[in-house]
């Protein structure tokens, strides 16, 4: 029979881990940092691994006056950043972690993150997410609403403190 967690709500030490590899969309913002740090957390309590992903859609920036390759290399080198410093907190959590940058023109997002979920075997999404309403939910869209629709495994949502 399996046991159940303890009152605290963490599981014992011989329960086996719910979620053994979490996938954490990063793009370097106070959100992302928010729910990587959440995510990390829950890595290490559960002896799980994480991969973490940051997604280029160069399409983005071709409606752009200022395209160029020399703007694409900035892009990427910022998008190796971004993934650095959260392999660094990954490290510094002791959680092992991965990393993946997906250069993919013309993909949504909620694609991008779940065709990654699906080839590595994550079993559990943990994003950060702002929130927005109104017409800046209309105008900008919705990251995590595209991920939340495509999934086919459990999303974890961190509201960022904008919200």
């Amino acid at each position: 029979m399996p046991r159940l967690p303890d009152h605290a709500g963490y599981f014992n030490q011989t329960e086996t881990a719910m979620f053994k590899r979490i996938l954490v969309p990063v793009d370097g913002s106070a959100t992302s940092r928010k729910a990587l740090t959440q995510a990390l957390q829950l890595a290490r309590e559960q002896g799980s691994s994480v991969r973490l992903l940051h997604a280029i859609d160069e399409l983005v920036y071709v409606n752009t006056y200022s395209y160029s390759p020399e703007l694409m290399e900035e892009v990427r080198t910022a998008a190796a950043k971004v993934l650095g410093d959260a392999l660094e907190m990954a490290k510094s959590a002791g959680v092992a972690a991965d990393t993946q940058l997906v250069d993919q023109p013309a993909q949504r997002l909620g694609a991008t993150v779940t065709k990654e979920a699906a080839d590595w075997g994550a079993d559990l999404i943990v994003l950060g997410t702002h929130g927005r309403r109104g017409i800046s939910r209309l105008v900008m869209g919705s990251g995590a609403d595209q991920i939340l629709r495509e999934a086919t495994v459990p999303v974890l949502t961190i509201r960022g403190d904008d919200s």
